[in-house]
């Protein structure tokens, strides 16, 4: 039996939440733990996504955060149990029997490493660029939690579990979380019982109140509005086959200019966590594949342990033909 937001709840939701220092890696185990146990990924991008549909296009004051967040992140925990990959996770939910906290750690060279990879420094030549990115990001996440939840870094015991990165990649992290789950039994809890997640909007409406905030009540988890119809066809074959898919999960920087800034980046169509395969679908005309031929090529170069599959028109073609004909009609 635990408390949240004034509500007392018994046998309730299952809640992974999974934080760190930046350049940790810690949203790659996110990715890594939300497809072992097949819980929802919300991650900062989509949580603020969902505070745009519910709040509107105007920020929410960084005093309401906290509220808000719990509002949006109750009412998905009717429907799924959640892997929460945000900054300050770890403060959202009390310590209970369905809740697992995680911080991720990292040595900072480790973390300058991974700076450098991800913005394509080179190592011998950039690496105080590469320091002086990092500091910047750790001034911004101590910032960021300090006006979201009232202190720079969080506490010790807001943690149930920590892991070192310095020795550990993210699978190999994402595994353990997994056997942490299992041993913690949240695969066994049920969802949010739906009076308790009355009670929970009612508490945080009446602080989401004091300024002047009104929940629309809109954010949900949605069907991906996919950007062509090979996309949604392409979708269609993965659900027929029980293949489990992200549409446009993650865009991956490629280019910089001098002062860091990303000028160029690549987002391919779909992930596929069971076989950690990216895939990006080409059916346009030539001027536009030899595009996205270019950037697939530059993406394998900068980072060369992401696995990316071109599906080409014809590839694609005889995929549908052979075996989603009836999908596609659907």
């Amino acid at each position: 039996m635990t408390r949240l937001c004034g509500v007392t709840l018994v046998a309730s939701m299952a809640i992974l939440t999974i934080s760190g220092a930046p350049a940790s890696r810690f949203e790659d185990v996110a990715h890594g733990c939300s497809r072992l146990l097949g819980f929802e990924l919300v991650t900062e991008s989509r949580l603020s996504q969902w505070m745009t549909e519910e709040f509107g296009e105007t920020p929410v004051p960084d005093r309401a955060w906290r509220p808000a967040a719990i509002s949006i992140l109750a009412r998905l925990a009717v429907e799924h149990h959640l892997v929460i990959c945000i900054w300050g996770a770890e403060s959202l939910f009390p310590s209970s029997p369905f809740t697992l906290r995680v911080g991720i750690l990292a040595p900072e060279s480790r973390r300058i490493g991974n700076v450098m990879l991800d913005q394509r420094l080179d190592q011998r030549m950039q690496r105080p660029e590469a320091q002086a990115a990092l500091a910047r990001m750790d001034r911004e996440a101590k910032h960021l939690h300090k006006v979201r939840l009232g202190r720079t870094r969080p506490q010790p015991d807001s943690f149930d579990l920590m892991l070192n990165s310095e020795h550990m990649d993210a699978s190999q992290m994402a595994e353990v979380l997994q056997a942490a789950a299992a041993a913690r039994r949240l695969n066994e809890q049920g969802l949010l019982a739906a009076d308790a997640e009355a009670q929970i909007q009612f508490e945080t409406r009446m602080k989401l109140a004091r300024h002047g905030i009104i929940p629309a009540g809109h954010a949900r988890l949605k069907r991906a509005a996919f950007n062509h119809p090979s996309e949604e066809v392409f979708a269609n074959l993965l659900d027929f086959y029980r293949i489990p898919w992200e549409y446009e999960p993650r865009s991956f920087p490629l280019q910089w200019d001098k002062d860091g800034r990303i000028t160029e980046a690549f987002t391919p169509d779909f992930y596929l966590p069971e076989f950690d395969l990216y895939v990006e679908l080409t059916t346009m005309k030539q001027a536009l594949v030899t595009r996205k031929n270019r950037k697939v090529k530059l993406l394998r170069a900068v980072y060369p342990h992401i696995n990316i599959q071109v599906f080409y028109q014809k590839d694609f073609q005889d995929l549908v033909f052979k075996h989603g004909l009836k999908v596609a009609a659907r």
